[in-house]
């Protein structure tokens, strides 16, 4: 059994490889990738040399183009099987706390706010983590304009941002969750069984999620196997 359609994002810091995974994945698994526009920031390449004063143009026009390309996501969730994305729209957040001072982050958040209640979330989110050294080298050798102002601490400062969100996620909003849970069903057993179900029911999706995943890498590496034999038994028959 396996999943008709699926969504999963790769996220991580800058230059730990997530559009390289994307593709990759994609090819694999025939699925339509959803790239991050960094190119289309007007402000980009004059925050990293100011970013005091272009910070907040910076973050905006990102959080509202990022809204404009989810906006078309959910139109190509109804023609396209399967969506590999490079970014989550999450992380915005993270670079706009990172970035922004006070007043700017209130304000950011405010609109951030009310974009998000329209977001429809991926099934999957990978995060790739690496050493501030190995990011840096991969920042160089790809040699974007805009990014050679980057600085080793800017990169510590990025994954210690992401893997704060990530314990976050493990540390803090599980056990909310569960004392919200206990709250709704309180000592009713009825309750307790229908919450039981619906998490059995949601792990096996995501068993199936990832089973899913791997058959059709496993399909697709099987039959790009099959296509180069054949192409080598047609080369020895033309010989």
């Amino acid at each position: 059994m396996s999943l008709s359609s699926y969504h999963i994002c790769i996220e991580g810091t800058i230059g730990v490889g997530k559009t390289s995974l994307v593709n990759l994945l994609a090819k694999e698994m025939d699925a339509k990738t959803v790239l991050e526009k960094f190119e289309d920031n007007p402000f980009l390449k004059n925050f990293y040399s100011d970013r005091t004063r272009y910070a907040m143009q910076t973050q905006l026009f990102f959080l509202l183009s990022r809204y404009k390309q989810q906006q078309e996501l959910q139109q190509m969730d109804m023609f396209t099987k399967s969506i590999i994305s490079d970014y989550m729209f999450d992380k915005d957040r993270l670079f706009a706390a990172l970035n922004l001072d006070d007043m700017e982050l209130d304000l950011y958040n405010r609109i951030a706010n009310e974009l998000q209640k329209n977001i429809v979330y991926p099934d999957l989110t990978i995060f790739l983590q690496s050493e501030t050294d190995r990011l840096m080298y991969n920042i160089k050798i790809r040699g974007r304009e805009f990014e050679k102002n980057i600085t080793d601490k800017d990169i510590s400062k990025l994954i210690y941002y992401f893997e704060r969100h990530i314990e976050l996620d493990e540390d803090e909003h599980g056990p909310m969750a569960l004392e919200m849970v206990s709250m709704l069903a309180e000592n009713d057993p009825k309750k307790w069984n229908e919450i039981e179900s619906i998490s059995i029911q949601a792990l096996e999706k995501r068993i199936l999620l990832w089973d899913a995943i791997n058959e059709q890498i496993q399909d697709k590496s099987w039959s790009d196997e099959r296509a180069k034999k054949n192409e080598t038994y047609s080369l020895s028959f033309d010989k």
